[in-house]
């Protein structure tokens, strides 16, 4: 009995040392996986921008195609699109924040004094407080640029914005002009067989433009909120603070707060505490307890996911991978729930049923 136990613990501690190489393994190879993105970031950036932007426009050049549009011009009309929204969304921020820079760099100021008097209040000395202030200082007056900002700054590896801007919209245009032939080829070379790689393709592109119209929607609906809220305090660039948050919507978790903290600091700096206190409670109310009345709904609607996998997967892809394991994060694991549904049949295989027993054998004699 006693050998039995020792051979069956024996064969648990291997089991268990295969699984922790098998572990190591895999750890190393995203590791170097990784640190090659990393290294090759100025092509592997504008090529993964670039596929997302296809993967989610791809139906507006297929409604062209349907139309007897051909598809390099349907391409072209989808890209100048895009184009020009980008340019009208870059053009209303940066214009709404230049023609009030005066009114944001006092509000700012304002905003430094208050604080350096609350810090007073609380029982810091006179040289703590300005100390805190003149931390925050540097920091403040960047706030309504950080999302503006927020692709350069996960791109600072390209040799600049325009580089990778370039890049990425002809990557997408020719994605988008070639789409079924890339598509095509990638399911011929995946390493499965052609019903499966055709499973898994669909699955992949179908989580990204899910994801993508879930977090529109709320990002819509937080700008909403947010820009009525600031809208009624009073508070200046009302429709820049709801344009920059619904921006922000689409850098997840991260944006949309990096978007309420301007809104706080210019109530703050030109209304008060009082208003900014109540501006505050506006960007919490919309980014938790009303989002999370729209964002169970989206989310299960679109990716049939809980807000809370959405939330971890995001948040830990993001530490791993930066901008890239943020935007991607909740569509890759979608995708996967759906390919395995997909495959599996949504779960356990139906048993088999038993086989039929013979016949008995009559032997007439």
């Amino acid at each position: 009995m006693s050998d039995g136990r020792a051979g069956r613990l024996r064969h648990w501690l291997e089991r268990l040392g295969s699984a922790s190489w098998l572990i190591v393994g895999i750890m190393l190879v995203v590791l170097g996986a990784v640190w090659l993105l990393a290294q090759l970031g100025t092509i592997v950036g504008p090529l993964i921008a670039g596929a997302v932007i296809a993967a989610v426009a791809a139906p507006a050049v297929s409604w062209f195609s349907r139309h007897r549009v051909p598809r390099a011009a349907g391409s072209g009309v989808v890209m100048l699109g895009l184009i020009a929204v980008g340019l009208l969304v870059a053009v209303a921020v940066f214009g709404g924040i230049a023609s009030h820079a005066g009114q944001i760099d006092a509000a700012t100021s304002g905003a430094l004094d208050k604080i350096r008097q609350g810090a007073q209040d609380i029982g810091l000395s006179k040289a703590s407080a300005q100390t805190a202030a003149g931390n925050v200082k540097d920091a403040v007056p960047q706030i309504g640029h950080t999302l503006l900002k927020g692709v350069a700054a996960g791109i600072s590896g390209f040799a600049s914005v325009a580089v990778f801007l370039g890049f990425t919209a002809f990557i997408t245009f020719f994605l988008l002009k070639d789409g079924p032939a890339v598509r095509a080829w990638a399911e011929r070379r995946a390493g499965l067989r052609r019903d499966v790689a055709h499973v898994v393709m669909e699955d992949v592109l179908h989580a990204l433009r899910k994801y993508f119209l879930g977090l529109t929607i709320v990002s819509a609906f937080n700008a909403v909120i947010v820009g009525l809220g600031a809208l009624a305090l009073g508070v200046p660039l009302a429709g820049t603070i709801a344009l920059v948050t619904f921006i922000g919507g689409y850098v997840p978790i991260v944006g949309a707060w990096t978007a309420g903290v301007f809104a706080f600091a210019l109530a703050l700096g030109t209304q008060g505490t009082g208003t900014a206190v109540l501006m505050a409670l506006v960007v919490f109310a919309a980014n938790g307890p009303l989002q999370q009345i729209v964002q169970p709904i989206t989310y299960g609607a679109t990716l049939q996911l809980n807000p809370l996998v959405v939330f971890v997967c995001t948040i830990g892809a993001g530490a791993l991978f930066g901008m890239i394991g943020l935007t991607l994060a909740a569509p890759l694991v979608s995708a996967g729930v759906h390919i395995h549904d997909d495959l599996f049949g949504g779960g356990e295989q139906p048993a088999p049923a038993p086989a039929a027993r013979p016949a008995p054998q009559v032997t007439l004699t």
